[in-house]
């Protein structure tokens, strides 16, 4: 993987926004369209079944040579909430670009062509998906990607999310510059994975973010950082103590395929709560075997060199090995890229998990004590990821 070109797709923002346009459809919510219409979407009911399982198998998968599994799950809009009987609408081109008909293409689906299928997910949110790598269009400039369209069990109208597209499309990078993406959903980035001759991918769907006149709303004392289903940002900070000390390693760029946790102390954290996190994060790191990168990021504030000599000291007393102590000079700072976290530092603390590059946790305002160890301890559990629990690659055959 070229981790450059991975960062700036990651200062781009985090996916692609699709080839939907509005329409004239109404729902419940002020007389506005949730998602803000959604012009051919009707056809995911063209040809839908009666019953819809967890997992659903395209032509593709049987006819193609370039097998894909795209996998994942579908949470309410707090980001750790499954969602469950929401309903998944995929269609994407065939190996030449194109929405290609089929035999058994059911009339009035031919402009969606016969790669197309849904899922409804299950009681933990989850769904599989086995497919075809799509190729892009002929001749244009817009990146292969899969359409999703997802509908709710309690809401009267469908709505699209952002298209998944692939990390590694050479496509990719110049059609995010010109059109920034919405993240509908969250990140329709997929890194994938080769696994038995099968493209693995995850991909989770947070419903209702970045969706116009989405009715749930979430509301939190103090706001802080980027919403779970994003990707987490590149930037620079300085590496005071640690495997990268002296460097300005960029956490998600060097280390972004293992799970990570980020943890930003506002401007009233003292070193006896440092010490604290400190202690905590390296046990966790120890614990999982270099399965797990931890970070403390800091701000020096005009602070002197005294201040990032003390920050060394105490990593040395508490025999850190594997967490790293990094400051930025400000959680606003343009030049390291430390504002693209969105840190507010009026909060204590912003606690941030992120795994294969995407945020899949986040605390905020956390006590270094037992109950607020115990609560990442089980957040690190819940979001560690293991491709062996994903469905069977032979279940679709």
């Amino acid at each position: 993987m070229n981790y450059s070109i991975t960062c700036a797709v990651m200062l781009l923002t985090s996916a692609l926004a699709g080839c939907h346009q509005p329409s004239d459809k109404s729902t419940t919510l002020n007389h506005l369209p949730v998602g803000g219409g959604c012009d051919g979407c009707e056809l995911m009911y063209v040809g839908m079944p009666e019953r819809l399982s967890v997992a659903d198998t395209s032509l593709g998968w049987k006819s193609e040579s370039n097998r894909l599994l795209l996998t994942g799950t579908v949470f309410r809009m707090d980001g750790r909430t499954p969602a469950a009987n929401v309903v998944i609408y995929y269609w994407h081109t065939d190996s030449a670009g194109y929405y290609s008909p089929g035999t058994s293409s059911v009339r009035g689906s031919e402009k969606h062509g016969h790669l197309r299928g849904w899922v409804r997910t299950d009681n933990n949110g989850q769904y599989a998906i086995y497919t075809s790598r799509p190729a892009p269009y002929p001749g244009e400039e817009l990146p292969a990607h899969i359409h999703l369209v997802v509908k709710e069990p309690n809401l009267v109208q469908e709505y699209y999310i952002d298209d998944v597209v692939f990390d590694d499309d050479p496509l990719l990078i110049p059609y995010l510059k010109k059109y920034p993406a919405e993240n509908r959903g969250g990140s329709g980035i997929v890194r994938l994975l080769q696994m038995s001759r099968v493209l693995v991918g995850e991909h989770d769907i947070i419903l209702g973010l970045n969706i116009p006149n989405y009715p749930e709303k979430i509301s939190r004392p103090i706001e802080s950082g980027l919403p779970v289903g994003e990707d987490q940002p590149s930037f620079t900070p300085l590496h005071v103590y640690g495997p990268d000390k002296g460097t300005s390693t960029c956490p998600v760029c060097k280390y972004g395929r293992h799970q990570g946790l980020i943890l930003f102390c506002g401007n009233n954290v003292g070193f006896n709560e440092m010490k604290r996190w400190l202690t905590f994060l390296e046990s966790e790191s120890n614990r999982r075997a270099g399965r797990l990168k931890v970070y403390l990021v800091l701000q020096t504030d005009g602070q002197t060199e005294q201040f990032l000599r003390q920050l060394e000291w105490m990593g040395d007393s508490l025999h850190i090995r594997h967490t790293a102590i990094t400051v930025v000079p400000a959680f606003h700072d343009q030049p390291t890229d430390t504002y693209l976290n969105q840190i507010n530092p009026a909060a204590t603390n912003t606690l941030v998990i992120y795994r294969n590059r995407r945020i899949v946790d986040k605390y905020i305002n956390l006590s270094p004590d037992e109950d607020g160890f115990r609560t990442i301890s089980r957040g690190l559990d819940k979001t560690m990821g293991d491709y062996l629990n994903l469905p069977s690659l032979d279940s679709g055959d």
